[in-house]
């Protein structure tokens, strides 16, 4: 029996995953307004300027961003009758110009995906994407400081994959993605989000310093933030991030940055909150620039992620056989 026991405590361990990755010393996230629009009951994507927000709603018949105080009141809603089949994510380029991403495929059954660039003036332009290897679902959309697009891909398990355009967006296209890496996202404690532990390895929302100095990939649950050298943001998205968690949040898919680093992050329902971590660029700075110890790595670039789930069970089934072949010696000895 005690065989039984010991090998039932080992595969709770391995099933259970590895250990939730640490974070660094991060401030908690604070609260900044409650969104009580009800135009905005699914908050996906979200930008700021530092005096106000800009956000972009799931779903929809035609092309807004709305435009928040620091209250979370509407202002204006800027539009354009150009029909999008599902937005996920919202940038915004050094020109002012908004730039929707159309990528949601959650059947994966899309044909082309799009990115819907919006003047401030109104003005919307499609310009039509595709993979080179099947369809996507994507929630997540880096603006690197050149104004090239970057696609991070929204799967279970953490395997998310990174796509950007082969040339210069053609309208409406479409344009060619290529791969160009992949991360994968470790479980973390962190609680919140609709999928559980699931959901704290899913990709669902990005954000970009105005400059491209840091940019950011969240989750239902943290927030992962890293250093961009040289325009480099491929390059930076292999490297170990700084994990900050953002705990709490029923459906957190939106995340934006300040000007001056403080990184902003919210989710669907009204009622919701948005909320600020203060620093938090900093953060990924220092930590590029080894003056930090850092935490343990939440996510790593292609060829540094965690032990995939199926592996730990596959172990976990050996650990479980094992222990019964023991307790079948011991049983015949004692014989």
């Amino acid at each position: 029996m005690r065989g039984i026991v010991a090998a039932a405590i080992v595969l709770g361990a391995f099933i259970g995953g590895t250990a939730p990755a640490a974070a660094q010393e991060v401030p908690a996230p604070q609260p900044v307004c409650v969104n009580r629009e009800s135009r905005l009951s699914e908050l996906s994507g979200l930008v700021s300027d530092g005096e106000r927000l800009y956000a972009l709603n799931d779903g929809g018949t035609k092309t807004q961003v709305f435009v928040l105080g620091r209250d979370c009141k509407v202002q204006k809603v800027i539009s354009a009758p150009t029909d999008p089949y599902d937005p996920e994510d919202l940038a915004r380029t050094a020109d002012g110009t908004f730039w929707l991403s159309d990528t949601g495929d959650n059947r994966k059954k899309r044909d082309t995906v799009a990115l819907i660039s919006l003047t401030p003036q109104g003005k919307a332009t499609l310009h039509r994407l595709t993979y080179p290897d099947g369809q996507h679902d994507v929630e997540a959309l880096i603006m690197d400081r050149s104004g090239t697009p970057y696609l991070i891909t929204k799967d279970l398990f953490g395997d998310s994959k990174v796509y950007r355009p082969t040339g210069p967006l053609a309208s409406p296209g479409p344009t060619p993605l290529e791969s160009v890496g992949s991360l994968q996202i470790k479980e973390t404690s962190t609680t919140g989000g609709p999928a559980g532990s699931i959901g704290s390895m899913t990709v669902t929302g990005a954000a970009s310093m105005a400059d491209g100095s840091v940019v950011a990939l969240r989750t239902y649950t943290d927030a992962y933030l890293y250093a961009v050298t040289d325009g480099d943001l491929a390059g930076a998205l292999r490297r170990e991030p700084v994990r900050v968690p953002l705990p709490n949040e029923k459906q957190g898919e939106a995340l934006a940055f300040d000007p001056d680093g403080t990184l902003l992050s919210g989710g669907e329902g009204v009622g919701e909150q948005i909320r600020a971590v203060k620093g938090a660029a900093a953060l990924a700075v220092a930590k590029s620039e080894g003056r930090t110890s850092g935490g343990t790595s939440a996510a790593g670039g292609e060829g540094q992620g965690s032990t995939f789930p199926y592996v730990q069970v596959g172990i976990a089934a050996i650990v479980v056989i094992g222990g019964f072949l023991l307790v079948g010696r011991l049983r015949k000895r004692r014989a």
